[in-house]
């Protein structure tokens, strides 16, 4: 790959949203490679802290009413809505793929946890990155719920979820990019 065509790359990752996606299947090995490409991030002592649970299938069925059922049971009553339960149901129904992130803490703790969370943020853009070169749509969600997550997946000791990542194919044009300009966000020191 050229640097021109990496840089077009890294400027076209963009969130896509569940509700644009369609129903088209992302073959299971694109979705391999979009892990594989998450397991080169950096990793500082070689810790590799990334854990990905891959949901597809049975497992969006599944995994839409736990959302359900956890968004009932966690979420008072009167901040209940059916906007709001609608969307937990319904955004892993309109996936192919949902990936649970985790972080496997290093039993040996050498080193600190922000260092394990940040290395599994740069596989998450290397699994972005890869969705965009695939044209895959993809985002990644935070929801309360991340730390609930041992009740629906089994976590290993020192793992945690940290965040659920969608995928999907959609019909829907790229939405515009929109940054400030970098000169408003660097200082040089020369």
């Amino acid at each position: 790959m050229n640097p021109v065509d990496f840089n077009e790359l890294v400027k076209n990752r963009r969130s896509i949203f569940t509700k644009s996606y369609n129903k088209k299947n992302i073959p299971r090995a694109i979705v391999a490679q979009i892990v594989e490409n998450a397991n080169w991030a950096p990793t500082h002592k070689l810790t590799e802290p990334w854990r990905f649970k891959i949901l597809r299938a049975k497992g969006l069925q599944d995994f839409s009413a736990f959302l359900a059922k956890d968004y009932v049971k966690h979420t008072p009553l009167e901040k209940q809505s059916e906007i709001g339960m609608k969307k937990f149901i319904e955004n892993p129904l309109n996936a192919n793929t949902v990936i649970l992130l985790c972080v496997q803490r290093d039993p040996e703790t050498r080193v600190p946890e922000w260092e394990e969370m940040a290395a599994v943020a740069a596989a998450v853009q290397n699994m972005w990155l890869t969705c965009t070169a695939y044209q895959v749509g993809a985002y990644w969600s935070t929801p309360g719920v991340i730390h609930r997550m041992g009740d629906f997946v089994p976590l290993a000791a020192g793992e945690k979820c940290i965040g659920i990542f969608y995928m999907g194919y959609t019909d829907a044009p790229q939405p515009a990019g929109k940054r400030t300009p970098i000169e408003t966000k660097i200082q040089w020191i020369e």
